[in-house]
């Protein structure tokens, strides 16, 4: 097997494989799109830790940001990514 073709699929991996990242996909999922200042206030965390995770997120093309007035909305846009978190729910799910 040729190993560079997975590697796109390990640095989609290696992105979602940090706890934060993770939580914000899931929460973004949960509620379709959030703004930095909802996902800071639901997580607890600084607002500029929450901008360095979705710059990772935007970087490798998770999520994607819409401006509207002054503050920028999230979502998903990976369909991968949402089909990896909802099976990991799945069988968190199932304990």
């Amino acid at each position: 097997m040729e190993i560079k073709k997975f590697e796109h699929q390990a640095e989609l991996l290696k992105a979602l494989a940090h706890p934060t990242r993770l939580c914000i996909v899931n929460g973004l999922l949960d509620r379709e799109q959030c703004n930095v200042t909802t996902i800071r206030e639901c997580m607890h965390l600084p607002q500029s830790t929450v901008s360095q995770q979705l710059s990772v997120l935007r970087s490798k093309g998770i999520v994607e940001g819409e401006r509207k007035g002054l503050e920028v909305c999230y979502k998903v846009v990976d369909e991968r990514v949402k089909e990896i978190v909802k099976l990991l729910n799945k069988y968190d799910q199932q304990g």
